[in-house]
Protein backbone atom coordinates (compact mmCIF):
# COMPACT_ATOMS: atom_id res chain seq x y z
CA UNK A 1 0.00 0.00 0.00
CA UNK A 2 1.34 3.41 -0.85
CA UNK A 3 1.61 6.07 1.81
CA UNK A 4 -1.02 8.76 2.27
CA UNK A 5 1.23 11.23 0.49
CA UNK A 6 1.76 8.97 -2.56
CA UNK A 7 -1.67 9.55 -3.96
CA UNK A 8 -2.89 7.82 -7.09
CA UNK A 9 -4.41 10.44 -9.40
CA UNK A 10 -8.01 9.74 -10.43
CA UNK A 11 -9.24 12.73 -12.47
CA UNK A 12 -13.00 12.08 -12.03
CA UNK A 13 -12.36 11.89 -8.29
CA UNK A 14 -10.55 15.22 -8.32
CA UNK A 15 -13.49 16.81 -10.13
CA UNK A 16 -15.94 15.30 -7.64
CA UNK A 17 -13.98 16.65 -4.67
CA UNK A 18 -13.84 20.10 -6.30
CA UNK A 19 -17.62 20.08 -6.70
CA UNK A 20 -18.01 19.06 -3.07
CA UNK A 21 -15.79 21.91 -1.90
CA UNK A 22 -18.10 24.33 -3.70
CA UNK A 23 -21.11 22.48 -2.34
CA UNK A 24 -19.86 22.89 1.21
CA UNK A 25 -20.37 26.64 0.85
CA UNK A 26 -23.92 26.07 -0.35
CA UNK A 27 -24.54 23.74 2.58
CA UNK A 28 -23.25 26.32 5.06
CA UNK A 29 -25.70 28.89 3.69
CA UNK A 30 -28.76 26.62 3.82
CA UNK A 31 -31.24 27.33 6.60
CA UNK A 32 -32.67 24.59 8.80
CA UNK A 33 -35.95 24.92 6.92
CA UNK A 34 -34.18 24.43 3.59
CA UNK A 35 -32.36 21.41 5.00
CA UNK A 36 -35.65 19.93 6.16
CA UNK A 37 -37.05 20.51 2.68
CA UNK A 38 -34.04 18.64 1.31
CA UNK A 39 -34.85 15.69 3.58
CA UNK A 40 -38.40 15.70 2.26
CA UNK A 41 -37.07 15.76 -1.31
CA UNK A 42 -34.87 12.76 -0.50
CA UNK A 43 -37.87 10.95 0.96
CA UNK A 44 -40.02 11.60 -2.10
CA UNK A 45 -37.25 10.37 -4.41
CA UNK A 46 -36.76 7.24 -2.30
CA UNK A 47 -40.47 6.53 -2.50
CA UNK A 48 -40.51 6.96 -6.29
CA UNK A 49 -37.56 4.64 -6.83
CA UNK A 50 -38.15 2.11 -4.03
CA UNK A 51 -39.41 -0.63 -6.34
CA UNK A 52 -36.42 -0.20 -8.65
CA UNK A 53 -34.12 -0.33 -5.61
CA UNK A 54 -35.63 -3.63 -4.45
CA UNK A 55 -35.62 -5.12 -7.95
CA UNK A 56 -31.90 -4.39 -8.37
CA UNK A 57 -31.16 -5.66 -4.85
CA UNK A 58 -32.89 -8.96 -5.61
CA UNK A 59 -30.84 -9.40 -8.77
CA UNK A 60 -27.62 -8.78 -6.83
CA UNK A 61 -28.61 -11.27 -4.12
CA UNK A 62 -30.14 -13.76 -6.57
CA UNK A 63 -33.53 -13.70 -4.86
CA UNK A 64 -36.50 -14.88 -6.96
CA UNK A 65 -39.06 -12.13 -7.46
CA UNK A 66 -41.78 -14.25 -5.83
CA UNK A 67 -39.71 -15.14 -2.73
CA UNK A 68 -40.95 -14.01 0.68
CA UNK A 69 -37.30 -13.12 1.38
CA UNK A 70 -37.75 -10.08 -0.88
CA UNK A 71 -39.22 -8.56 2.27
CA UNK A 72 -35.70 -8.32 3.66
CA UNK A 73 -34.78 -5.93 0.86
CA UNK A 74 -37.85 -3.74 1.42
CA UNK A 75 -37.32 -3.53 5.17
CA UNK A 76 -33.52 -3.20 5.26
CA UNK A 77 -33.54 -0.99 2.15
CA UNK A 78 -36.13 1.72 1.40
CA UNK A 79 -37.97 1.31 4.72
CA UNK A 80 -34.82 1.93 6.76
CA UNK A 81 -33.87 5.03 4.75
CA UNK A 82 -37.40 6.48 4.71
CA UNK A 83 -37.73 6.04 8.49
CA UNK A 84 -34.41 7.77 9.09
CA UNK A 85 -35.27 10.71 6.83
CA UNK A 86 -38.56 11.21 8.69
CA UNK A 87 -36.83 11.14 12.10
CA UNK A 88 -34.20 13.67 11.00
CA UNK A 89 -36.88 15.92 9.52
CA UNK A 90 -38.68 15.93 12.85
CA UNK A 91 -35.46 16.82 14.66
CA UNK A 92 -34.77 19.73 12.31
CA UNK A 93 -38.33 20.96 12.73
CA UNK A 94 -37.73 21.12 16.49
CA UNK A 95 -34.42 22.96 16.10
CA UNK A 96 -35.93 25.41 13.62
CA UNK A 97 -38.62 26.15 16.19
CA UNK A 98 -36.05 26.82 18.91
CA UNK A 99 -36.69 23.52 20.68
CA UNK A 100 -34.49 20.57 21.54
CA UNK A 101 -35.04 17.48 19.35
CA UNK A 102 -35.43 15.63 22.66
CA UNK A 103 -38.52 17.57 23.67
CA UNK A 104 -41.35 15.16 24.35
CA UNK A 105 -39.17 12.04 24.65
CA UNK A 106 -39.66 10.15 27.94
CA UNK A 107 -36.46 9.95 29.99
CA UNK A 108 -35.71 7.90 33.07
CA UNK A 109 -32.80 6.75 35.21
CA UNK A 110 -30.73 3.79 34.07
CA UNK A 111 -28.16 1.84 36.13
CA UNK A 112 -24.75 3.34 36.82
CA UNK A 113 -25.70 7.01 36.70
CA UNK A 114 -27.02 6.81 33.14
CA UNK A 115 -30.11 8.34 31.55
CA UNK A 116 -32.43 6.27 29.36
CA UNK A 117 -34.23 7.98 26.48
CA UNK A 118 -37.24 6.05 25.19
CA UNK A 119 -37.14 6.25 21.39
CA UNK A 120 -39.57 3.40 20.56
CA UNK A 121 -42.52 3.60 20.51
CA UNK A 122 -42.35 7.24 19.45
CA UNK A 123 -45.92 7.74 18.31
CA UNK A 124 -49.26 5.97 18.01
CA UNK A 125 -48.25 4.32 14.75
CA UNK A 126 -45.22 2.72 16.45
CA UNK A 127 -47.49 1.43 19.21
CA UNK A 128 -49.73 -0.20 16.66
CA UNK A 129 -47.22 -1.51 14.13
CA UNK A 130 -44.53 -2.62 16.62
CA UNK A 131 -46.71 -3.42 19.60
CA UNK A 132 -44.63 -4.96 22.37
CA UNK A 133 -41.30 -3.64 21.03
CA UNK A 134 -39.43 -0.87 22.84
CA UNK A 135 -36.06 0.81 22.47
CA UNK A 136 -34.09 3.04 24.81
CA UNK A 137 -30.88 4.92 24.16
CA UNK A 138 -28.69 5.02 27.26
CA UNK A 139 -26.32 7.88 27.93
CA UNK A 140 -22.76 7.54 29.09
CA UNK A 141 -22.45 7.38 32.90
CA UNK A 142 -22.56 10.78 34.57
CA UNK A 143 -24.49 12.51 31.77
CA UNK A 144 -27.67 14.24 32.94
CA UNK A 145 -30.98 14.64 31.14
CA UNK A 146 -30.17 18.32 30.79
CA UNK A 147 -26.84 17.51 29.17
CA UNK A 148 -28.62 15.34 26.62
CA UNK A 149 -31.23 18.01 25.84
CA UNK A 150 -28.62 20.72 25.45
CA UNK A 151 -26.44 18.71 23.07
CA UNK A 152 -29.22 17.13 20.98
CA UNK A 153 -29.02 18.29 17.41
CA UNK A 154 -25.25 17.87 17.04
CA UNK A 155 -23.93 19.90 14.09
CA UNK A 156 -27.41 21.16 13.18
CA UNK A 157 -27.21 23.39 16.25
CA UNK A 158 -24.55 25.38 14.40
CA UNK A 159 -25.42 24.81 10.74
CA UNK A 160 -23.06 27.44 9.31
CA UNK A 161 -20.05 25.62 10.81
CA UNK A 162 -19.42 22.89 8.26
CA UNK A 163 -17.22 19.83 8.64
CA UNK A 164 -15.40 19.80 5.33
CA UNK A 165 -15.48 16.95 2.82
CA UNK A 166 -15.64 13.33 3.96
CA UNK A 167 -15.59 10.00 2.19
CA UNK A 168 -18.03 7.21 3.02
CA UNK A 169 -16.84 3.75 1.99
CA UNK A 170 -20.14 1.97 1.49
CA UNK A 171 -21.00 -1.53 2.63
CA UNK A 172 -21.82 -4.35 0.22
CA UNK A 173 -24.29 -6.37 2.28
CA UNK A 174 -27.23 -4.26 3.50
CA UNK A 175 -28.10 -1.73 0.84
CA UNK A 176 -29.44 1.04 3.08
CA UNK A 177 -26.10 1.34 4.90
CA UNK A 178 -24.37 3.52 2.30
CA UNK A 179 -27.23 6.03 1.92
CA UNK A 180 -27.86 6.10 5.68
CA UNK A 181 -24.19 6.76 6.41
CA UNK A 182 -24.14 9.49 3.76
CA UNK A 183 -27.16 11.24 5.26
CA UNK A 184 -25.73 10.94 8.77
CA UNK A 185 -22.42 12.49 7.76
CA UNK A 186 -24.29 15.36 6.12
CA UNK A 187 -26.64 16.12 9.01
CA UNK A 188 -24.88 14.93 12.17
CA UNK A 189 -21.48 16.34 11.19
CA UNK A 190 -22.32 19.03 8.60
CA UNK A 191 -19.93 17.22 6.27
CA UNK A 192 -20.49 16.98 2.51
CA UNK A 193 -19.91 13.47 1.24
CA UNK A 194 -18.06 11.56 -1.41
CA UNK A 195 -19.79 8.17 -1.38
CA UNK A 196 -17.64 5.34 -2.74
CA UNK A 197 -19.88 2.36 -3.42
CA UNK A 198 -18.80 -1.16 -2.64
CA UNK A 199 -18.39 -2.95 -6.01
CA UNK A 200 -21.16 -5.39 -5.03
CA UNK A 201 -23.60 -2.48 -5.03
CA UNK A 202 -22.43 -0.86 -8.27
CA UNK A 203 -25.67 -1.92 -10.03
CA UNK A 204 -27.51 0.34 -7.56
CA UNK A 205 -25.63 3.44 -8.75
CA UNK A 206 -28.48 4.64 -11.03
CA UNK A 207 -30.98 4.24 -8.18
CA UNK A 208 -28.85 6.11 -5.67
CA UNK A 209 -28.13 8.85 -8.19
CA UNK A 210 -31.88 9.35 -8.59
CA UNK A 211 -32.49 9.35 -4.84
CA UNK A 212 -29.67 11.82 -4.15
CA UNK A 213 -30.25 13.84 -7.34
CA UNK A 214 -30.92 17.12 -5.52
CA UNK A 215 -27.92 16.63 -3.20
CA UNK A 216 -25.71 15.86 -6.22
CA UNK A 217 -27.03 18.92 -8.06
CA UNK A 218 -26.15 21.15 -5.07
CA UNK A 219 -22.71 19.60 -4.66
CA UNK A 220 -23.50 18.10 -1.25
CA UNK A 221 -23.02 14.48 -2.36
CA UNK A 222 -21.00 12.81 -5.09
CA UNK A 223 -21.14 9.08 -5.80
CA UNK A 224 -18.28 7.14 -7.36
CA UNK A 225 -17.64 3.50 -8.19
CA UNK A 226 -14.53 1.46 -8.78
CA UNK A 227 -12.13 -0.93 -7.16
CA UNK A 228 -9.58 -0.67 -4.41
CA UNK A 229 -7.58 1.91 -6.39
CA UNK A 230 -10.49 4.36 -6.33
CA UNK A 231 -11.09 3.69 -2.63
CA UNK A 232 -7.44 4.31 -1.85
CA UNK A 233 -7.39 7.48 -3.94
CA UNK A 234 -10.47 8.76 -2.11
CA UNK A 235 -9.11 8.00 1.35
CA UNK A 236 -5.75 9.65 0.62
CA UNK A 237 -7.08 12.60 -1.37
CA UNK A 238 -5.84 15.89 0.15
CA UNK A 239 -9.30 17.38 -0.28
CA UNK A 240 -10.87 14.68 1.91
CA UNK A 241 -10.74 15.44 5.61
CA UNK A 242 -12.53 12.48 7.14
CA UNK A 243 -13.13 8.77 6.43
CA UNK A 244 -16.08 6.61 7.42
CA UNK A 245 -16.12 2.89 6.63
CA UNK A 246 -18.56 0.04 7.15
CA UNK A 247 -16.75 -3.26 6.70
CA UNK A 248 -14.35 -5.56 8.52
CA UNK A 249 -11.66 -4.70 11.02
CA UNK A 250 -9.17 -5.99 8.44
CA UNK A 251 -10.35 -3.37 5.97
CA UNK A 252 -10.13 -0.69 8.64
CA UNK A 253 -6.59 -1.66 9.57
CA UNK A 254 -5.52 -1.79 5.93
CA UNK A 255 -6.69 1.81 5.52
CA UNK A 256 -5.12 3.07 8.74
CA UNK A 257 -1.87 1.08 8.80
CA UNK A 258 -1.52 -0.77 5.49
CA UNK A 259 -2.67 -4.26 4.64
CA UNK A 260 0.64 -6.12 4.53
CA UNK A 261 3.17 -7.34 7.10
CA UNK A 262 4.62 -3.85 7.29
CA UNK A 263 1.15 -2.57 8.11
CA UNK A 264 0.91 -4.93 11.06
CA UNK A 265 4.34 -3.85 12.23
CA UNK A 266 3.36 -0.21 11.82
CA UNK A 267 0.31 -0.81 14.02
CA UNK A 268 2.48 -2.40 16.69
CA UNK A 269 4.77 0.64 16.62
CA UNK A 270 1.82 2.98 17.03
CA UNK A 271 2.32 4.55 13.60
CA UNK A 272 -0.30 5.17 10.91
CA UNK A 273 -0.49 5.73 7.19
CA UNK A 274 -3.76 7.60 7.45
CA UNK A 275 -3.33 11.22 8.48
CA UNK A 276 -7.00 12.06 9.00
CA UNK A 277 -9.75 10.94 11.42
CA UNK A 278 -11.74 7.79 10.72
CA UNK A 279 -15.02 6.44 12.08
CA UNK A 280 -16.28 2.94 11.45
CA UNK A 281 -18.80 0.14 11.90
CA UNK A 282 -16.94 -3.16 11.69
CA UNK A 283 -19.10 -6.04 12.87
CA UNK A 284 -17.86 -8.80 15.15
CA UNK A 285 -18.92 -12.10 16.70
CA UNK A 286 -22.39 -11.54 18.15
CA UNK A 287 -23.77 -13.75 20.93
CA UNK A 288 -27.27 -15.02 21.64
CA UNK A 289 -27.58 -15.70 25.36
CA UNK A 290 -30.51 -18.00 26.17
CA UNK A 291 -31.51 -17.81 29.85
CA UNK A 292 -32.80 -21.21 30.97
CA UNK A 293 -36.48 -21.46 31.86
CA UNK A 294 -39.50 -23.71 31.46
CA UNK A 295 -40.64 -23.44 27.84
CA UNK A 296 -43.46 -25.10 25.95
CA UNK A 297 -42.84 -27.03 22.73
CA UNK A 298 -44.19 -24.04 20.78
CA UNK A 299 -41.81 -21.73 22.66
CA UNK A 300 -38.88 -23.93 21.70
CA UNK A 301 -39.92 -23.95 18.04
CA UNK A 302 -40.61 -20.20 17.86
CA UNK A 303 -37.37 -19.17 19.55
CA UNK A 304 -35.47 -21.59 17.31
CA UNK A 305 -36.94 -19.70 14.31
CA UNK A 306 -35.98 -16.44 16.02
CA UNK A 307 -32.36 -17.46 16.42
CA UNK A 308 -32.19 -18.89 12.92
CA UNK A 309 -33.42 -15.49 11.67
CA UNK A 310 -30.64 -13.77 13.59
CA UNK A 311 -28.19 -16.05 11.82
CA UNK A 312 -29.69 -16.45 8.34
CA UNK A 313 -31.17 -13.03 7.61
CA UNK A 314 -29.31 -12.01 4.44
CA UNK A 315 -27.73 -15.49 4.61
CA UNK A 316 -25.58 -14.39 7.54
CA UNK A 317 -23.92 -11.55 5.62
CA UNK A 318 -24.68 -9.02 8.35
CA UNK A 319 -22.23 -7.28 10.66
CA UNK A 320 -24.61 -8.11 13.49
CA UNK A 321 -25.52 -11.64 12.43
CA UNK A 322 -25.59 -13.82 15.54
CA UNK A 323 -22.75 -16.33 15.54
CA UNK A 324 -22.38 -17.87 19.01
CA UNK A 325 -25.35 -19.35 20.87
CA UNK A 326 -24.70 -19.48 24.62
CA UNK A 327 -26.77 -22.12 26.44
CA UNK A 328 -26.80 -23.29 30.04
CA UNK A 329 -25.31 -26.72 30.55
CA UNK A 330 -27.75 -27.05 33.48
CA UNK A 331 -30.87 -26.33 31.40
CA UNK A 332 -33.13 -29.38 31.30
CA UNK A 333 -34.42 -28.40 27.85
CA UNK A 334 -31.12 -27.64 26.13
CA UNK A 335 -31.16 -30.82 24.04
CA UNK A 336 -34.75 -30.25 22.96
CA UNK A 337 -33.90 -26.68 22.02
CA UNK A 338 -30.87 -27.67 19.96
CA UNK A 339 -33.04 -30.22 18.17
CA UNK A 340 -35.60 -27.51 17.37
CA UNK A 341 -32.79 -25.24 16.23
CA UNK A 342 -31.34 -27.90 13.94
CA UNK A 343 -34.77 -28.40 12.38
CA UNK A 344 -35.28 -24.66 11.87
CA UNK A 345 -31.84 -24.32 10.27
CA UNK A 346 -32.56 -27.14 7.88
CA UNK A 347 -36.03 -25.90 6.93
CA UNK A 348 -35.27 -22.19 6.46
CA UNK A 349 -35.59 -20.97 2.84
CA UNK A 350 -32.61 -21.67 0.60
CA UNK A 351 -30.26 -18.77 -0.19
CA UNK A 352 -27.58 -18.14 -2.80
CA UNK A 353 -24.08 -17.46 -1.39
CA UNK A 354 -23.87 -14.14 -3.25
CA UNK A 355 -21.35 -12.42 -0.99
CA UNK A 356 -17.72 -12.84 -2.12
CA UNK A 357 -15.64 -15.24 -0.03
CA UNK A 358 -18.62 -16.95 1.58
CA UNK A 359 -17.65 -20.45 0.46
CA UNK A 360 -14.05 -19.90 1.60
CA UNK A 361 -15.14 -18.75 5.05
CA UNK A 362 -17.44 -21.74 5.41
CA UNK A 363 -14.60 -24.02 4.30
CA UNK A 364 -12.38 -22.44 6.96
CA UNK A 365 -14.99 -23.20 9.63
CA UNK A 366 -15.14 -26.82 8.49
CA UNK A 367 -11.35 -27.15 8.34
CA UNK A 368 -10.93 -26.01 11.96
CA UNK A 369 -13.89 -28.06 13.26
CA UNK A 370 -13.66 -31.74 12.23
CA UNK A 371 -16.90 -32.49 14.09
CA UNK A 372 -18.88 -29.73 12.34
CA UNK A 373 -22.34 -30.62 11.17
CA UNK A 374 -23.19 -29.73 7.56
CA UNK A 375 -26.93 -29.48 7.08
CA UNK A 376 -27.59 -31.33 3.79
CA UNK A 377 -28.48 -29.23 0.78
CA UNK A 378 -28.35 -25.89 2.61
CA UNK A 379 -24.70 -24.83 2.81
CA UNK A 380 -25.29 -24.21 6.52
CA UNK A 381 -22.90 -25.31 9.24
CA UNK A 382 -23.57 -26.02 12.91
CA UNK A 383 -20.67 -26.12 15.36
CA UNK A 384 -21.86 -27.65 18.63
CA UNK A 385 -20.31 -27.86 22.10
CA UNK A 386 -17.26 -25.69 21.40
CA UNK A 387 -14.36 -25.49 23.83
CA UNK A 388 -13.47 -22.27 25.67
CA UNK A 389 -10.66 -21.31 23.28
CA UNK A 390 -12.43 -21.98 19.97
CA UNK A 391 -11.57 -19.87 16.93
CA UNK A 392 -15.29 -19.28 16.28
CA UNK A 393 -15.27 -16.87 19.23
CA UNK A 394 -12.80 -14.53 17.56
CA UNK A 395 -13.27 -15.05 13.81
CA UNK A 396 -16.36 -13.52 12.19
CA UNK A 397 -17.49 -16.05 9.58
CA UNK A 398 -19.90 -13.61 7.86
CA UNK A 399 -21.96 -16.43 6.49
CA UNK A 400 -24.29 -19.32 7.43
CA UNK A 401 -22.20 -20.70 10.31
CA UNK A 402 -23.72 -20.99 13.81
CA UNK A 403 -21.75 -22.07 16.87
CA UNK A 404 -23.01 -23.32 20.24
CA UNK A 405 -21.23 -23.25 23.57
CA UNK A 406 -22.39 -24.18 27.07
CA UNK A 407 -21.83 -22.47 30.40
CA UNK A 408 -22.93 -23.60 33.88
CA UNK A 409 -25.63 -22.04 36.01
CA UNK A 410 -29.23 -20.94 36.13
CA UNK A 411 -30.83 -17.55 36.61
CA UNK A 412 -28.50 -14.79 37.75
CA UNK A 413 -25.50 -17.12 37.99
CA UNK A 414 -25.86 -18.15 34.36
CA UNK A 415 -26.36 -14.54 33.24
CA UNK A 416 -23.21 -13.44 35.06
CA UNK A 417 -21.24 -16.28 33.46
CA UNK A 418 -22.62 -15.48 30.01
CA UNK A 419 -21.95 -11.74 30.29
CA UNK A 420 -18.37 -12.39 31.39
CA UNK A 421 -17.90 -14.83 28.51
CA UNK A 422 -19.26 -12.41 25.92
CA UNK A 423 -17.20 -9.50 27.20
CA UNK A 424 -13.94 -11.38 27.55
CA UNK A 425 -13.98 -14.08 24.86
CA UNK A 426 -15.94 -12.82 21.86
CA UNK A 427 -14.51 -10.42 19.28
CA UNK A 428 -16.36 -7.15 18.79
CA UNK A 429 -18.94 -5.09 20.65
CA UNK A 430 -21.62 -4.29 18.06
CA UNK A 431 -24.60 -6.33 19.25
CA UNK A 432 -25.64 -8.93 21.83
CA UNK A 433 -28.96 -10.80 21.99
CA UNK A 434 -30.69 -12.26 25.04
CA UNK A 435 -33.69 -14.59 25.14
CA UNK A 436 -35.58 -14.91 28.42
CA UNK A 437 -39.14 -16.09 29.08
CA UNK A 438 -41.47 -13.76 31.00
CA UNK A 439 -41.71 -15.99 34.08
CA UNK A 440 -37.93 -16.18 34.50
CA UNK A 441 -37.68 -12.44 33.88
CA UNK A 442 -40.26 -11.76 36.60
CA UNK A 443 -38.40 -14.02 39.03
CA UNK A 444 -35.16 -12.12 38.43
CA UNK A 445 -36.86 -8.72 38.63
CA UNK A 446 -34.42 -5.81 38.75
CA UNK A 447 -31.55 -8.29 38.91
CA UNK A 448 -32.01 -8.95 35.20
CA UNK A 449 -31.22 -5.35 34.21
CA UNK A 450 -28.37 -5.28 36.74
CA UNK A 451 -26.95 -8.46 35.21
CA UNK A 452 -26.99 -7.26 31.60
CA UNK A 453 -25.78 -3.70 32.29
CA UNK A 454 -22.09 -4.78 32.27
CA UNK A 455 -22.46 -6.12 28.69
CA UNK A 456 -20.16 -3.98 26.55
CA UNK A 457 -22.20 -3.84 23.34
CA UNK A 458 -23.54 -0.93 21.34
CA UNK A 459 -26.95 -2.60 21.00
CA UNK A 460 -28.45 -5.17 23.36
CA UNK A 461 -31.68 -6.88 22.31
CA UNK A 462 -33.88 -8.74 24.79
CA UNK A 463 -36.32 -11.13 23.10
CA UNK A 464 -35.59 -9.32 19.86
CA UNK A 465 -32.79 -9.29 17.32
CA UNK A 466 -30.30 -6.43 17.47
CA UNK A 467 -31.19 -5.85 13.81
CA UNK A 468 -34.35 -4.19 15.17
CA UNK A 469 -32.02 -1.57 16.64
CA UNK A 470 -30.58 -0.99 13.18
CA UNK A 471 -34.11 -0.41 11.85
CA UNK A 472 -35.12 1.94 14.68
CA UNK A 473 -34.42 5.35 13.19
CA UNK A 474 -34.14 7.24 16.48
CA UNK A 475 -31.84 4.67 18.10
CA UNK A 476 -28.07 4.80 17.93
CA UNK A 477 -26.15 2.22 15.94
CA UNK A 478 -22.48 1.37 16.41
CA UNK A 479 -19.95 -0.29 18.66
CA UNK A 480 -19.72 0.17 22.39
CA UNK A 481 -17.71 3.38 22.91
CA UNK A 482 -14.03 3.42 23.80
CA UNK A 483 -12.30 1.68 20.89
CA UNK A 484 -9.30 3.28 19.20
CA UNK A 485 -7.79 2.92 15.75
CA UNK A 486 -5.21 0.56 17.28
CA UNK A 487 -7.92 -1.77 18.61
CA UNK A 488 -11.01 -0.89 16.58
CA UNK A 489 -12.97 -4.11 17.23
CA UNK A 490 -16.53 -3.22 16.07
CA UNK A 491 -15.69 0.35 15.24
CA UNK A 492 -15.54 3.95 16.37
CA UNK A 493 -18.52 6.30 16.51
CA UNK A 494 -22.23 5.87 15.83
CA UNK A 495 -24.69 6.37 12.97
CA UNK A 496 -28.51 6.55 12.44
CA UNK A 497 -29.40 8.41 15.67
CA UNK A 498 -32.32 10.38 14.22
CA UNK A 499 -32.64 12.53 17.35
CA UNK A 500 -28.98 13.58 16.86
CA UNK A 501 -28.02 12.72 20.44
CA UNK A 502 -24.57 13.18 21.92
CA UNK A 503 -22.89 11.38 24.86
CA UNK A 504 -24.61 8.06 24.15
CA UNK A 505 -23.38 4.61 25.15
CA UNK A 506 -25.82 1.98 23.86
CA UNK A 507 -29.31 1.11 22.69
CA UNK A 508 -31.48 -1.42 24.53
CA UNK A 509 -34.20 -3.10 22.44
CA UNK A 510 -36.93 -5.27 23.98
CA UNK A 511 -39.54 -7.42 22.29
CA UNK A 512 -42.21 -9.99 23.15
CA UNK A 513 -41.16 -13.56 23.95
CA UNK A 514 -44.21 -14.97 22.18
CA UNK A 515 -46.07 -13.76 19.08
CA UNK A 516 -49.73 -12.79 18.98
CA UNK A 517 -52.11 -14.49 19.71
CA UNK A 518 -50.09 -16.80 22.01
CA UNK A 519 -48.80 -13.70 23.79
CA UNK A 520 -52.34 -12.84 24.92
CA UNK A 521 -53.09 -16.40 25.96
CA UNK A 522 -49.99 -16.43 28.17
CA UNK A 523 -50.69 -12.96 29.65
CA UNK A 524 -47.91 -11.13 27.82
CA UNK A 525 -50.48 -8.71 26.35
CA UNK A 526 -48.71 -7.74 23.13
CA UNK A 527 -50.23 -7.71 19.67
CA UNK A 528 -47.25 -8.32 17.36
CA UNK A 529 -47.48 -11.48 15.25
CA UNK A 530 -44.42 -13.23 13.83
CA UNK A 531 -42.23 -10.26 12.77
CA UNK A 532 -41.80 -9.62 9.03
CA UNK A 533 -38.01 -9.85 9.31
CA UNK A 534 -38.24 -13.52 10.32
CA UNK A 535 -36.85 -15.72 7.56
CA UNK A 536 -39.88 -17.98 8.12
CA UNK A 537 -42.46 -15.21 7.57
CA UNK A 538 -44.64 -16.23 4.61
CA UNK A 539 -45.87 -12.72 3.76
CA UNK A 540 -42.68 -10.77 4.43
CA UNK A 541 -42.42 -9.42 0.88
CA UNK A 542 -45.91 -7.92 0.94
CA UNK A 543 -45.64 -6.66 4.51
CA UNK A 544 -42.20 -5.18 3.86
CA UNK A 545 -43.41 -3.29 0.80
CA UNK A 546 -46.43 -1.96 2.65
CA UNK A 547 -44.27 -0.86 5.59
CA UNK A 548 -41.99 1.05 3.22
CA UNK A 549 -45.00 2.71 1.61
CA UNK A 550 -46.25 3.64 5.08
CA UNK A 551 -42.87 5.06 6.13
CA UNK A 552 -42.93 7.30 3.06
CA UNK A 553 -46.39 8.65 3.89
CA UNK A 554 -47.90 7.50 7.20
CA UNK A 555 -51.71 7.46 7.09
CA UNK A 556 -54.38 5.60 9.02
CA UNK A 557 -55.82 4.26 5.79
CA UNK A 558 -52.74 2.14 5.15
CA UNK A 559 -52.85 0.30 8.47
CA UNK A 560 -55.54 -2.34 7.77
CA UNK A 561 -53.63 -3.77 4.79
CA UNK A 562 -50.42 -3.93 6.83
CA UNK A 563 -52.16 -5.72 9.71
CA UNK A 564 -53.86 -8.16 7.34
CA UNK A 565 -50.58 -9.07 5.66
CA UNK A 566 -48.68 -9.29 8.96
CA UNK A 567 -51.23 -11.62 10.53
CA UNK A 568 -50.98 -13.99 7.55
CA UNK A 569 -47.18 -14.18 7.99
Amino acid sequence: MTTSTDRVAVPPLDAAVDRLRDGEKIWAAMSLRDRRDLLNTLSQATRRHAQEWVDVACRIKQLPADSALVGEEWISGPYALLSSLAALSESLTALDGGRSPLEGFPMSSAPGGRVAVKVLPHNIFDRLLLNGFTAEVWSEPGISAGDLRDAAGLAQRTPTETGGVGVVLGAGNIFSIAPLDTVYELFAHNRVVLLKLNPITDPLLPVFEKIFARCIELGLVAIVTGGADVGHAAVTHPGIGHVHITGSVKSHDAIVFGGDAEGRARRERGETLLNKPITSELGGVSPIIVVPGKWSARDLAYQAEHIVTQKLHNNGYNCVASQVLVLSSDWDQKDAFVAALRKALANAPARAPYYPGSDDRCASALATHPDAERLPGTGRILLDNLPADDVAFTEEYFGPVLAITYLPGRGRQFLDNAVEFANSRLAGTLGANIVIDPRTARELGAEFTDAITPLRYGTIAVNAWTGVGYLTARATWGAFPGHTIYDAQSGIGIVHNGVLLDHTERTIVRGPFRPFPRSILTREFTLSPRPPWFVTNRTAATTGRKLAEFAADPTWAKLPAIFASALRG
